[in-house]
């Protein structure tokens, strides 16, 4: 099958951007222009004048120096700037998204990026962005504020770096507070907070994490279990490079609560626990 394609050049916002030393974006994406976009499809590129639009079906992809976007369909929607040229605003992409650039790859079912503003939203059951460090996966959306450097991912979102991982309801990921655009240096995590180590799993309802450091503090009902052991509190930390997790007084004066289950003894009796353990404070 012939493979249509269509390349042209639009002067001020256009496309995406590909990553450079000094301008690099943590998505990749930027209202400056890196050359001309070329635009492919399998079934056909349809120019609707009436519409303002550029549609591109089957097997489409948009590409502009190291960023390429694809699906099965591709909207680009434009209008004319002060000049009188075409300046697209806004594209969409319908099935099968993948986002690349030379660092970054996303995928999900759908895609809407609002050039002006730089805004991308990825939606459907599974969304995946893939840097360098780091991976989000959300089962809802994905959104990616360029201005702002920052990235949330909604529904069941999971952050892995390596054996780390940190799962909430929402992720909201900062890029670029180190001086590194393309890493993310702080996520913070709101409602149903998981994290697991290799001896405990930490529940809360808020968090804050630094990947670098591997070291998250999470406040809220914060209840750390180890084994048949559980501590209650407002606040801990877990360093997810060590394993080791440390539950702390809350700031008004709350105790911390622990729940100790001794082990069973052989014979008679055995696998019956006792009575609740002792309560301490810290």
């Amino acid at each position: 099958m012939m493979r249509l394609t269509l390349c042209f050049a639009l002067a001020g916002a256009i496309w995406i951007q590909g990553l450079s030393d000094s301008t690099a974006q943590s998505l990749g994406f930027s209202k400056q222009g890196d050359g001309p976009i070329q635009i492919e499809a399998d079934e056909g590129i349809e120019w609707q004048r009436a519409k303002q639009v550029y549609l591109a079906r089957g097997n489409a992809r948009a590409t502009q120096g190291g960023v390429s976007v694809e699906g099965d369909e591709l909207i680009a929607h434009y209008k004319p700037n002060a000049a009188g040229e075409n300046e697209i605003y806004r594209i969409n992409a319908n099935g099968n998204v993948r986002i690349t650039s030379e660092s970054e790859v996303a995928v999900s079912d759908n895609a809407v990026y609002d050039i002006d503003n730089g805004v991308l939203v990825m939606t459907g059951d599974t969304i995946r962005l893939d840097t360098a460090e780091d991976t989000i996966i959300a089962r809802e959306s994905l959104e990616y504020y360029e201005q702002q450097q920052m990235a949330i991912a909604r529904g069941d979102a999971l952050a892995i770096r390596d054996d780390r991982r940190l799962r909430a309801d929402t992720l909201t990921a900062h890029f670029g507070e180190g001086g590194r655009s393309a890493s993310m240096d702080r996520i913070e995590a709101n409602g149903n907070v998981l994290v697991s180590t290799p001896t405990d799993i930490v529940r809360a309802e808020q968090g804050d994490y630094n990947p670098d450091r591997g070291l998250a503090t999470l406040t809220g009902n914060v209840k750390i279990t180890r084994g048949d052991t559980q501590l209650n509190g407002d606040r801990a930390e877990v360093n997810l490079t060590t394993g080791e997790s440390r539950l702390l007084s809350s700031r008004s004066g709350e105790r911390v609560r622990g729940l100790f289950l001794p082990k069973s003894s052989s014979g008679n009796g055995a696998g019956q626990p006792s009575n609740t353990g002792p309560t301490g404070n810290q």
